[in-house]
């Protein structure tokens, strides 16, 4: 199993992380508020834990759709 991490940067709005979280991990506004807050304060935040497969189409989805908002949010992949 695979955690999906959405990583910190110094560019990518707060609203924009959370519009990310709530429409690739389907997280109501409060859930996605709280992540958003993990990758603000702590540099990372936790976005759920899938099979290598879905994990990898999650954080590729994420990652396209930020570069088409051109900003820098990257969300990676780590084994559990």
């Amino acid at each position: 199993m695979y955690k999906v991490i959405l990583n910190n940067d110094d560019f990518t709005p707060m609203d924009f992380v959370i519009q990310v979280l709530k429409k690739y991990f389907s997280f109501d506004e409060e859930q996605a508020t709280q992540i958003m807050l993990d990758v603000h304060f702590h540099r990372k935040g936790i976005c759920g834990v899938y099979t290598v497969e879905v994990a990898e189409t999650k954080a590729a989805k994420v990652n396209i759709y930020a570069r088409e908002h051109e900003y820098p949010l990257l969300c990676t992949i780590e084994e559990v």
